[in-house]
């Protein structure tokens, strides 16, 4: 039987994903560029989808977007989530490019816990602001606020 993930999963950050994770630390959103075509892309990849280029370039990214869509997940979950029940968790879609969308968690303060939104109180279509939340000492997640439209 497999080992129980006790502490919440971290993303995996290599050659590809790295220039995305360092400029979160910087409290910036940056989004890889085809410099072909100049399609955005995410999650970052080598290729663009669209031209199959390998050539790009990071943008940076208004931080601004919508709730696209969201969940509210219940036990059972992996032990670190299970303390924060229920939570939830936003596909955010960005400004710059409806087809640009993440996923996070709407929270009301910057530093603030992922359960301290009531899920009752979220729409889509809500406007909202990336803010940053650092994690570990190589990661800060995106997560996202609420503001007035």
């Amino acid at each position: 039987m497999g080992e129980m993930v006790a502490a919440a999963p971290l993303p995996k950050i290599d050659s590809v994903t790295a220039p995305f994770w360092e400029a979160t630390l910087r409290g910036e959103l940056r989004m890889q560029a085809c410099t072909s075509c100049g399609r955005l892309r995410f999650p970052p990849r080598p290729m663009c989808p669209n031209c199959q280029s390998l050539e790009h370039e990071w943008r940076l990214m208004s931080g601004r977007g919508t709730v696209w869509s969201f969940v509210v997940p219940h036990p059972p979950l992996l032990p670190a989530f299970m303390p924060l029940a229920p939570f939830n968790v936003v596909v955010v879609e960005l400004d710059e490019d409806a087809t640009l969308r993440m996923v996070g968690n709407l929270v009301a303060s910057p530093d603030g816990p992922i359960n301290e939104v009531d899920p009752a109180t979220i729409e889509i279509g809500q406007p909202v602001r990336v803010v940053f939340q650092r994690v570990a000492d190589d990661v800060a997640l995106p997560r996202w606020i609420a503001v007035a439209s």
